[in-house]
């Protein structure tokens, strides 16, 4: 995230409230532009299809779809994602961005093989027709790439072209699905999938084009990022693990009794899923103030305190350092913290009234969940901000315990749940989240009581140079 830091530090050095509003501003839009457009596409198009007149089932048939190849799109990139990052990383850090540019080019190639085969063959047993299917794998391989490019995009200083992209998309996604669907009488499923696609594709063409000019000169093999893969095993881990736990639970309930059969393969379970997607928006909160209070506040202080271990610092110094870098950090999640559970309330204590007022049927077993979830959500945006905090201490190890435990108890816990009454489904969920916070937690306490020796105790005892061949 260091150009976003970079940026948001000239922001933030503007007196003003606008200044301050312009900064936050673009921390949102940087950090949650991704998943904002596909809630903006998902609600967008599923209003076109009232104004279309669509049945409910193919509605439902046009959620379900695109739900799952989000989410099959994210559990496929959410294991490289972190090794791919530490790789452009330690690329940027030693001067050699001229690599960067091809790892994207194999990271893709990877992925979508991967991921289109095992994605293609779940959609030719899933009942989609061949038009439906051969639509959601497109949709699929674009949102691959766009993922992927995001991991990259934390390098750039563009943020005006990055806002260009998400806008572009969501315009070209409701105008192709106008014309498609009001002008040409393309069938409403197969017109809304295609928008959705040519939106992504909008924006997964203007993020590329930014990378090509950011990175320019390029050279090297484009599978040498594997190594890092291979290195770094347990950031590939936490990562798989840590998307397994936010999105496991929608996919047991879907297995349940609150489970809809809306096509083949395809389920849903509309009264747990809008009161998940609601209580999901719930943390955009911890989302955008994670890269404000990190980036601007505590960041200048570890790299400090890092320095000072590579350039000879004197003992009073580091300690002087670390001292400084650890009150800033707890002050930091702290109001993190604070902030995310002043959310959290206001959401809890406000919902009934505000969804009274929207078309959403919401019913006392929504509401319930709602309530539930939003309190899970919260829990684990804290905690996942904490874990991220570990990843700056190369804490690997503590990291991948937190993970583990959260994705193993979420699902666990949903999936034990189904056997009592519905109201209780969402609390699978929310035990995971409250393990994942308190673990988080007490590892990074532990982690960060003997700091120096921590540091000094992972580096090897003799030095070893690695020969820097062609992947």
């Amino acid at each position: 995230m260091a150009g976003i830091g970079f940026e948001l530090k000239k922001l933030f050095r503007r007196k003003g409230m606008l200044a301050g509003l312009r900064a936050y501003g673009y921390a949102g839009i940087i950090c949650t532009g991704p998943m904002l457009l596909g809630v903006l596409l998902q609600g967008g198009l599923l209003l076109l299809c009232g104004w279309a007149g669509a049945p409910r089932a193919a509605r439902d048939l046009l959620v379900c779809m695109v739900t799952y190849t989000l989410l099959a799109s994210l559990t496929v990139t959410s294991f490289f994602s972190m090794p791919v990052t530490r790789f452009v990383a330690d690329q940027l850090y030693e001067e050699r961005a001229e690599r960067v540019l091809p790892s994207f080019a194999g990271a893709c190639a990877v992925q979508l093989a991967l991921g289109c085969g095992g994605y293609g063959a779940f959609l030719l047993a899933s009942g989609a027709t061949f038009c439906q299917g051969l639509l959601c794998l497109w949709l699929f391989a674009e949102l691959v790439v766009c993922w992927t490019a995001m991991s990259y995009l934390t390098a750039l200083k563009e943020y005006r072209g990055i806002l260009i992209a998400f806008a572009a998309a969501v315009g070209a996604a409701f105008g192709a699905g106008w014309v498609l669907v009001f002008w040409l009488g393309v069938p409403v499923v197969e017109g809304f999938l295609a928008a959705t696609a040519l939106g992504y594709g909008v924006m997964l063409g203007l993020d590329v084009r930014l990378l090509c000019r950011f990175f320019p000169e390029r050279e090297g093999s484009p599978w040498r990022f594997l190594r890092w893969v291979k290195r770094y095993r347990t950031l590939a881990l936490t990562g798989l693990l840590l998307d397994l736990g936010l999105f496991a639970h929608l996919v047991i309930v879907w297995l349940g009794p609150l489970g809809v059969q809306v096509k083949g393969l395809f389920y849903g379970a509309p009264y747990y899923d809008v009161p998940a997607l609601l209580a999901f928006l719930s943390i955009l909160t911890t989302t955008v103030n994670f890269v404000v209070s990190v980036e601007v506040q505590f960041y200048p202080r570890y790299r400090t305190y890092y320095s000072l271990f590579n350039d000879g610092g004197v003992v009073g110094d580091i300690k002087a350092a670390e001292e400084e870098m650890l009150a800033v950090l707890n002050r930091e999640l702290y109001y993190t913290a604070l902030k995310q559970l002043f959310t959290t309330a206001a959401v809890i204590s406000l919902e009934t009234l505000v969804l009274g007022y929207l078309p959403l049927g919401f019913n006392d077993l929504m509401h319930g969940c709602l309530r539930t979830l939003c309190a899970g959500y919260g829990l684990y945006a804290v905690g996942n901000t904490v874990l991220l905090i570990l990843l700056y201490f190369t804490d690997y190890k503590g990291a991948l315990g937190a993970a583990a435990a959260f994705a193993v108890l979420a699902g666990g816990g949903t999936a034990l749940s189904l056997r009592f009454d519905p109201a209780f489904y969402g609390f699978g969920f929310l035990a995971g989240a409250a393990v994942l916070f308190l673990a988080a937690l007490l590892r990074l306490d532990w982690f960060t009581r003997n700091l120096p020796y921590r540091i000094l105790g992972q580096q090897p005892l003799a030095a070893a140079e690695e020969k820097d061949k062609e992947a």
